[in-house]
């Protein structure tokens, strides 16, 4: 249990991350998602030669796998389209509302009852996004950027534990990533169409950033991710990751001086956020405790 909340809590250190190279990289968020799943690729199959991984599936599996990337190349659309019509701050919080959904939705697809108490800690997370949606309507487009990133972003998670028990880690992880980038390759012509750049050529820094973003953000992030998904819930793998806005605002802050741009609603909703992660980490320990222990 323990090495499951270590690999947990890297993975969410690396994910706050993301959002601060979102920011950093100066592409739209199509050219971002697609640059940064064409490395990941890369990264996946580099490690898998290494390792001497399996790389061959079927194509029936293939295509099964296929559908996570899908739901991944959308997800990201929407978690960096958030970060770059309002800021970092906002974007990361919205992505809260993953426990929301996952409580609703986790329930409905594994066929297995309700949690009370996770619809009751989910519904606090909510009411702290209100307050910050409430705080600025400048930002209004972003946040439900945000919030619908998240919905999308609940159920990959859930198809990632239920897709990829069958396979292994960095096999599965390849070919959601490699599917992904070939989904963006078909969407990104339309997308630019509708939102055009001047160029698709990053710059140096670019260049730099999505690098790191594609190794240590994306492969680093979803193998730790993985690992502590075949050791927890999925409600608490998502709950946990609400920590990832703290990680990612405090690095803005630093950064970006996003400090200016919001006020006490704004740390009044993410107070409410991070007592929904404490109270859900409580009674998770709490319940672990009360098992029998072997021997």
């Amino acid at each position: 249990m323990s090495s499951g909340f270590l690999a947990l809590h890297l993975s969410i250190l690396l994910a706050g991350f993301t959002g601060v190279l979102g920011r950093l990289i100066t592409l739209n968020e199509g050219l971002l998602v697609w640059y940064r799943v064409m490395m990941a690729s890369g990264f996946f199959l580099l490690y898998l030669f290494i390792t001497h991984g399996k790389i061959r599936i079927s194509v029936r599996d293939a295509l099964r796998i296929a559908w996570v990337g899908l739901l991944l190349s959308l997800h990201w659309l929407c978690f960096y389209g958030a970060i770059k019509y309002s800021n970092v701050s906002i974007g990361v919080v919205c992505f809260a509302s993953i426990s929301f959904f996952t409580a609703i939705l986790d329930p409905l697809m594994s066929k297995r009852s309700f949690s009370l108490r996770e619809i009751a800690f989910s519904l606090l997370t909510i009411f702290g996004i209100w307050l910050i949606f409430h705080f600025d309507t400048k930002h209004q487009v972003g946040i439900v950027l945000g919030v619908l990133g998240a919905l999308l972003g609940s159920v990959m998670t859930i198809e990632n534990r239920r897709v990829g028990a069958d396979y292994p880690l960095m096999t599965f992880l390849f070919y959601e990533i490699l599917s992904s980038f070939v989904i963006m390759s078909v969407i990104l012509p339309v997308y630019l169409h509708f939102f055009p750049v001047v160029s698709i050529v990053p710059s140096v820094s670019d260049t730099v950033y999505l690098l790191l973003l594609s190794s240590f953000c994306t492969v680093g992030m979803f193998s730790l991710q993985l690992e502590a998904l075949k050791k927890l819930s999925t409600f608490t793998v998502n709950l946990s990751f609400n920590l990832e806005p703290v990680y990612s605002i405090v690095i803005a802050m630093v950064l970006f001086h996003e400090a200016k741009e919001i006020n006490f609603s704004f740390y009044l909703g993410l107070s409410l956020i991070i007592v929904s992660v404490l109270l859900q980490t409580y009674f998770h320990w709490k319940n672990y405790q009360r098992l029998p222990r072997k021997a």
